[in-house]
């Protein structure tokens, strides 16, 4: 299955191809290039990225008004940022059926609209999603072993905070999915290091 980078919030499910869940798909999200560096070496170089309807940050840091607006933009946006960062543009995720994106993505998104529902924010380390959890903002973590401590820390803190602003200001349950083609020892790493960095379940 292709990995594609797209937006964490709970709505987004991919239903060809593996997601790595990044707050925004990326967009203005400091740390970002080094991230996908990281990842293009642990999964390749054909990773692919994704834009969807409602996307919350790429709102927040473009201070639109509606998601007319939203909807409108974040697809050039997204793909100036493929551009940017060596990804494939597979597309965009829309609240209708399953769509058939570039690139071997299939995808849509599945919440209600205009409402996040989500109360958990689960880190995948070793291979993106692997099992679509509607309750679950999703924050992928394959990469945080071999990184810089300090990116890990602001990187993720960044989208548990924003994430939680969406949650009402309530706190977020943590969950860790280990599974995956990276495998059970990196998944342990990724895991220790997260622990360390004070993100816990």
């Amino acid at each position: 299955m292709p990995y594609v980078i797209t937006c964490g919030d709970e709505g987004v499910q991919i239903n060809e191809g593996t997601r790595l869940a990044v707050m925004g798909a990326g967009y203005k999200l400091d740390g970002f290039s080094e991230v996908v560096t990281i990842l293009k070496r642990l999964l390749g170089n054909e990773l692919r990225i994704a834009s969807n309807q409602e996307n919350e940050w790429f709102k927040s840091q473009q201070d639109l008004i509606n998601w007319e607006q939203v909807n409108a933009s974040v697809q050039q946006h997204i793909e100036a940022l493929a551009d940017q960062e060596g990804l494939l543009y597979a597309g965009y995720l829309p609240f209708a059926d399953p769509k058939n994106l570039q690139h071997e993505i299939r995808g849509h998104m599945v919440r209600p609209q205009g409402v996040h529902i989500a109360n958990k924010v689960c880190f995948t380390l070793a291979g993106g999603e692997q099992k679509y959890n509607l309750g679950n903002f999703v924050i992928s973590a394959e990469w945080v072993s071999a990184a810089d401590p300090a990116l890990v820390k602001t990187f993720i803190q960044t989208q548990l905070d924003f994430y939680t602003t969406l949650n009402h200001g309530e706190k977020l349950l943590l969950l860790f999915e280990e599974g995956g083609e990276l495998g059970a020892e990196l998944a342990a790493k990724n895991k220790a290091i997260l622990e360390a960095a004070g993100f816990t379940a």
